[in-house]
């Protein structure tokens, strides 16, 4: 599923070029895609779809406000990508409402634990969804891995 996210990504630049699903599955599966894969990553992107038409009921959070993990997110999370979601929020990349959509969506995956590199993805694809482009920085945060960044 997350090879299709990336994919996608890489292929329609803006959410509105990507085609609509009957049309997106013939062409990810002419790619070499599997279709279990695609089915997978298409429902994920309603998922998408559906919560980020849902953020305009979200209320504003209180900059005072301490995020808790319930057990099934910290089990689906582990810390190492909660370490990392705080470090988006702290930068201003990922506001609380997006914060918690990103939560919402590693649960969806259904995966225990879920690998940084997925949460990376999924981060991506919701800034992508939302047609926002996250900082050069941090877009290069989220594309390289941490073992292959140079030193200067």
């Amino acid at each position: 599923m997350f090879d299709i996210l990336m994919y996608l990504y890489e292929s329609y630049w803006h959410p509105e070029a990507c085609p609509e699903f009957g049309q997106l599955t013939r062409k990810l599966s002419a790619a070499g895609f599997e279709n279990d894969e695609i089915h997978e990553a298409l429902d994920w992107l309603r998922g998408l779809d559906s919560a980020v038409g849902g953020l305009q009921t979200q209320h504003a959070q209180s900059a005072h406000a301490i995020r808790l993990y319930a057990q099934q997110e910290l089990d689906c999370l582990g810390l190492e990508a909660i370490g990392y979601l705080n470090f988006l929020e702290t930068a201003g990349v990922l506001k609380p409402h997006l914060r918690e959509l990103t939560i919402e969506r590693a649960l969806a995956t259904g995966m225990q634990p879920l690998p940084l590199e997925h949460l990376k993805t999924i981060v991506l694809m919701i800034f992508w969804r939302l047609d926002e482009e996250p900082d050069a920085l941090i877009l290069d945060e989220l594309f390289v891995e941490a073992d292959d960044r140079v030193v200067h």
